[in-house]
């Protein structure tokens, strides 16, 4: 005989099924680590599912969401997710822990707006020391080749927009020169595929220029793998990166990307 079926008796699945109630430090983890955040699923819509995790977010303990945050980006390798677990930290919290969390998150040099598109998402705010904090601290993961690279024209806030508003601290006078060209827009042009081919270049003289350089990272080589088939280019070294166990675990690739090459 169950004691507790009585209790949980009212608890229902999706689809009507009995269920066991979790405990919100439980269905956080389950929401944060089955999800694409905004991107609907079979059971739940993907605004209504971020709407879960926030309200989850107010019921767990600062420690456990960023250790969460920390683990779902670190381990798991998803991006939004992880940014969106900080942006609430930072909502709850207000010590250490959030600056300390919002660097660990931060992995990608676009990263740093995309948090801050997060932040504002509801209204225009200032932010909190600690934000400020751990967004400047992050600058200090990226040379300027990937802020460049990662300096979109086209996002709603740029990474200039960020420097100015948590005022990063060069560390030396490099750093103070590379700060100085974020602001005035006059970062060097990266030298990447997309770049390139938007020039006109040549499209197999460019990829197995890159190749050769080793400019090339693990993802830019899979989702263009059909395109230098196409171009003749030289796929010895792709394929052979490709099969490395150890470049697919420093990539942090997850298994639906190689789907996409597959069905490009």
């Amino acid at each position: 005989m169950k004691v507790n079926h009585k209790e949980y008796s009212s608890i229902k699945t999706f689809e009507g099924a009995k269920a066991v109630k979790l405990s919100p430090e439980k269905e956080l983890m389950r929401a944060v680590m089955t999800c694409m955040l905004f991107e609907g699923n079979f059971y739940e819509s993907g605004k209504d599912m971020a709407t879960r995790i926030a309200d989850l977010c107010t019921k767990v303990k600062p420690e456990y969401l960023s250790e969460l945050a920390i683990k779902a980006r670190n381990e798991m390798y998803l991006r939004s997710v992880p940014l969106f677990l900080a942006r609430n930290l930072a909502k709850i919290h207000k010590g250490k822990l959030v600056s300390d969390t919002i660097y660990n998150v931060i992995q990608r040099a676009d990263e740093m707006a995309e948090f801050l598109a997060m932040y504002f998402m509801e209204k225009k705010q200032p932010l909190s020391k600690q934000t400020k904090i751990g967004l400047a601290r992050a600058f200090d993961k990226f040379n300027e080749y990937q802020l460049a690279k990662y300096n979109s024209s086209n996002a709603k806030i740029k990474l200039r927009d960020v420097m100015f508003l948590c005022h990063p601290k060069p560390k030396d006078e490099v750093q103070a020169d590379l700060f100085k060209r974020i602001a005035e827009k006059k970062l060097e042009t990266p030298d990447t595929w997309e770049v390139q081919l938007s020039a006109g270049k040549d499209k197999q003289a460019t990829f197995n220029r890159l190749i050769k350089e080793n400019k090339l990272g693990y993802f830019a080589l899979l989702r263009n793998l059909r395109n230098m088939e196409g171009a003749n280019c030289d796929l010895d070294p792709v394929i052979k990166k490709l099969e490395d166990r150890e470049e697919i675990l420093r990539s942090k690739i997850l298994p639906f990307r190689y789907m996409a090459a597959y069905e490009s």
